[in-house]
């Protein structure tokens, strides 16, 4: 969703040229993978952070404008709402050191964007909801300057028929309202996996990322409280979904967790947005089918959690990319980039597992996703063959290892591959991810939203993991 567009106002003649466009481009697309014109090279790392500009008392600060134009650089940017913003790290081949380098290459963007903050009396926080978030802070007043944000809202709601979006969440709390705008998904931020992939396997990887989402968002977990309400281990999940719903089926939900895996390659994705999902934002291109104007567009108003991207590589030629979007901001750099580690590695471990997706099931995997996303670590899931148990000891004593023997696979430097894996082993052995930290710190202290988000930006600041974290 960062391609801007000139226009908010559309009439139903762009949106049949659109959708003309958007049929000739996927049918293009299908016709290219099948051909065999896609980039197959060894897989590429990237990612993108997002993350809250916070005033002296941890509150959102609406100030992404003027932050975005003293910063001046091309790879920050803005995101819904004027107190979020993204960073975007450069891509690496995965390989040798390319984790540490791809740490170092956030800390130097995340350091020069804190000393910018820092000039406007602000703050920087990477958390999955920032406690201190009000429903009144979650305001049209308050979305960024960009006419695609204006454009989505109005064609939300016009899907919906004008009926304002529903939130309903059940947690350890329970959190029901109506919003008459998409801007409660502002309050959702996320660390986002970008992995470039040979394009003849590209089904089979978005298939695992689907598969082993329920980790992934266990492990990351980092948004338990939203508006005073203890509600999932990561509401940023439910809260996401239901933010910008327009309603029916799950093919007309804009972000979900899927229907079924990729069972005759990654175009029938494609061809699923094509057939089944209304266009939001018709801004008609005239370039050339080959770039994939309209598909790109489209492709990035449909916020599934496990998400196929098409790219170009340096040498021009198309490629595909798998965008795993399950993982919460934060808490610390160390912590992103282990759980980094350990989703290449897993994923990279599973491709040699043939005919896995009839041994877990999508609909297994998605019961397993969102009973992760609701309670953590501490959720039972099923794994092969039905076999179940508890995630936490599956993760100690079969994923972790995988994850290991597939940083080995890509020749990952060993040093980076120990260090980020005995992050993830630690914060396994401890239980203490970014929600629990603030669960027990809300346990100690009591409801002091301020001071939670206080105590977490300076814990946050200090670089360790949230293994280590006091209370």
């Amino acid at each position: 969703m960062g391609q801007e567009i000139t226009s908010s106002n559309f009439s139903q003649g762009d949106f049949d040229d659109f959708a003309r466009r958007l049929r000739q481009e996927t049918d293009l697309l299908g016709q290219m993978l099948s051909d065999g014109a896609f980039d197959i090279s060894g897989p590429v790392a990237g990612y993108e952070l997002e993350a809250w500009l916070t005033d002296a008392d941890g509150r959102p600060s609406p100030s992404n404008d003027r932050f975005l134009d003293r910063l001046d650089d091309p790879e920050v940017v803005a995101e819904l709402a004027l107190f979020n913003i993204e960073l975007n790290g450069p891509p690496r081949e995965l390989t040798g050191h390319a984790l540490s380098r791809m740490q170092a290459d956030l800390e130097s963007r995340w350091n020069r964007c804190i000393e910018v903050a820092s000039t406007m009396g602000l703050g920087l926080v990477a958390i999955g909801t920032l406690p201190t978030v009000e429903r009144g802070d979650l305001c049209l007043a308050n979305m960024s300057r960009l006419k695609r944000y204006q454009a989505l809202n109005k064609q939300v709601l016009r899907l919906r028929e004008g009926r304002p979006i529903e939130v309903d969440i059940e947690g350890r709390d329970s959190l029901k309202l109506q919003h008459e705008d998409v801007m409660m998904e502002a309050a959702t931020t996320s660390f986002q996996l970008h992995m470039k992939v040979d394009a003849r396997q590209a089904a089979r990887y978005y298939n695992l990322s689907k598969m082993i989402s329920a980790p992934m968002v266990a492990l990351s977990a980092n948004s338990p409280f939203l508006f005073g309400k203890q509600l999932w281990e990561e509401t940023r999940i439910p809260l996401f979904e239901q933010a910008v719903s327009v309603g029916g089926s799950d093919y007309s939900r804009r972000v979900t967790f899927g229907v079924r895996y990729a069972l005759n390659g990654i175009h029938e994705v494609f061809d699923a947005n094509c057939r089944r999902y209304p266009v939001l934002l018709p801004t008609v291109s005239d370039t050339p089918p080959e770039e994939f104007a309209h598909l790109r567009l489209h492709n990035g108003t449909l916020w599934r959690w496990t998400r196929p991207l098409v790219g170009f590589s340096a040498d021009g030629k198309p490629h595909i990319r798998i965008e795993h979007r399950s993982v919460s901001a934060g808490p610390s750099h160390a912590d992103e980039m282990a759980n980094a580690a350990f989703f290449f590695g897993l994923i990279t471990a599973l491709m040699r597992h043939e005919n896995i997706e009839q041994r877990i099931p999508h609909i297994v995997a998605r019961h397993n996703f969102y009973a992760a996303a609701r309670c953590g670590m501490a959720s039972a899931v099923e794994w092969l063959d039905g076999k179940e148990g508890g995630l936490r000891e599956l993760l100690l004593q079969e994923l972790l290892p995988l994850a290991r023997e597939g940083l080995s696979l890509l020749d990952v430097d060993q040093a980076d591959t120990e260090a980020y894996l005995h992050i993830i082993e630690q914060r396994l052995q401890t239980r203490q991810t970014g929600a629990q930290w603030q669960r027990h710190w809300v346990a100690k202290h009591g409801r002091d939203w301020r001071g939670l988000v206080l105590a977490y930006a300076e814990n946050q600041s200090s670089g360790k993991p949230v293994h280590g974290w006091p209370i």
